[in-house]
């Protein structure tokens, strides 16, 4: 279950972080504003992948976006910390552009690097009735 929670969330986190990233590089951005678009797309679409499940249970949209947020934060924000941060400390992948292979190469293993540090979190947030446990009484 908690394998499952975390590709659903490192799903909303690659959409937002690849979208972000390819963005803020496709423009030319410095490093800071694309980590930083890359971050608000993760959380806007991690939560979107989320509220439509609940949304779809019959729910009121104010239940529903509180459920995402209660399920979703902590799950999104340690994704976010670790892919970010190895992208960070990754020797010249702040500076590769999309044509590099480092680029995608670096992207790719930092969010499966985050998929393996998440794992665990949601593992001990659904023990304790908590993150994507929310979810799963919307789920018929």
């Amino acid at each position: 279950m908690a394998a499952r929670a975390t590709l659903h969330c490192l799903t909303g986190c690659a959409i937002g972080e690849v979208l972000g990233m390819v963005i803020g590089t496709a423009f030319g951005w410095a490093n800071a504003p694309t980590t930083a678009l890359a971050i608000v797309l993760a959380f806007f679409f991690g939560y979107s992948l989320t509220l439509r499940g609940v949304l779809r249970a019959g729910v009121d949209f104010r239940t529903a976006f509180r459920v995402a947020l209660a399920a979703d934060t902590l799950s999104i924000a340690v994704m976010e910390l670790i892919d970010n941060g190895v992208i960070a400390l990754w020797p010249a992948a702040m500076d590769a552009e999309l044509a590099d292979a480092l680029f995608w190469f670096s992207l790719a293993a930092s969010l499966v690097i985050a998929f393996a540090v998440t794992t665990p979190v949601n593992k001990w947030m659904i023990g304790r009735g908590k993150g994507h446990a929310v979810v799963h009484r919307y789920h018929h």
